[in-house]
């Protein structure tokens, strides 16, 4: 997972502020020492105030240069922290549009207790490979279901591809699965018009599709799961939650297998 590093710039805001609040410690001893103190007084303490504080900065970083690990360290400790409270907020407020959305399909049993929602783009090379986890583990537990969220985020011919599979779900449920199945697993890249030729081929009209491909819900379908993305942090296909977690990339059966049992057995994918 590729993950954001933020550098700090010590040259600038920080800087800036440290300068403003040594400058305005001068201003104040000035202020105390003289009885009159003009603008032109407080421009040159301004500036030796300046360089000063440059000087000892700068000495100072330089012989305690694991402050700024320190700092780094601090700073992305809060970017995390941040982060979890946002996903676990949107995992509140959106809960209904997560498993409950009508613009989604289910692979496995419906009815099944355990459910893991997965982000996928039909172009998406690393979800090619992730489908193989999805059924096996459907296969071998019957009590879990994946919650297939449509998430186009590899240009046009994805969209387009993901267009014709939410106007599929809204005529053809019953033949989302082998159509996943084939366009999925289908080499070479996937648009509009291989999608809609592997509906036909299964067994759809093709002016029913047409025609339904034209319906706005299905772009309000696509920012549905946009903004539930945008609320979990996830940029990138495949990415799954798991209970209260959010688990990104391909990561295998077996890094999947044991948070879904504990989901299963305390209903969080890691069990205190």
């Amino acid at each position: 997972m590729l993950r954001a590093y933020t550098k700090i710039n010590f040259s600038s805001r920080f800087l800036k502020e440290i300068r403003t609040f040594g400058a305005t410690l001068l201003l104040g001893v000035s202020f105390i020492a003289s009885p009159v103190f003009t603008s032109n007084d407080f421009a040159i303490a301004q500036e030796i105030d300046k360089k000063a504080i440059e000087k000892i900065i700068r000495s100072y970083l330089l012989e305690n240069p694991e402050i700024m690990i320190e700092v780094q360290t601090a700073l992305e400790a809060k970017q995390t922290a941040l982060t979890a409270a946002k996903q676990a907020k949107t995992l509140v407020d959106m809960n209904e549009q997560i498993y409950h959305s009508q613009n989604q399909m289910i692979i496995g049993d419906p009815d099944a207790k355990v459910t893991v929602v997965e982000f996928f783009d039909y172009n998406c090379g690393f979800c090619k490979r992730a489908m193989n986890d999805m059924y096996r583990i459907v296969k071998e537990n019957k009590d879990v279901k994946f919650v297939m969220k449509e998430f186009p985020v590899l240009g046009e011919n994805s969209l387009q591809a993901h267009r014709v599979s939410l106007a599929l779900i809204n005529k053809y449920p019953e033949k989302y699965d082998a159509f996943h199945r084939a366009l999925l697993g289908a080499t070479g890249g996937k648009n509009g018009q291989r999608a809609m030729d592997i509906a036909i081929d299964l067994g759809a009209d093709e002016a029913i599709m047409t025609t339904e491909m034209n319906n706005p819900q299905l772009t309000k379908a696509v920012q549905e799961v946009y903004e539930i993305a945008d609320g979990l942090g996830i940029t990138g296909t495949p990415s799954y939650i798991i209970g209260d977690k959010v688990v990104f990339g391909a990561v295998g059966y077996d890094r999947l297998m044991p948070q879904i049992n504990n989901l299963r057995k305390c209903g969080k994918a890691e069990c205190g």
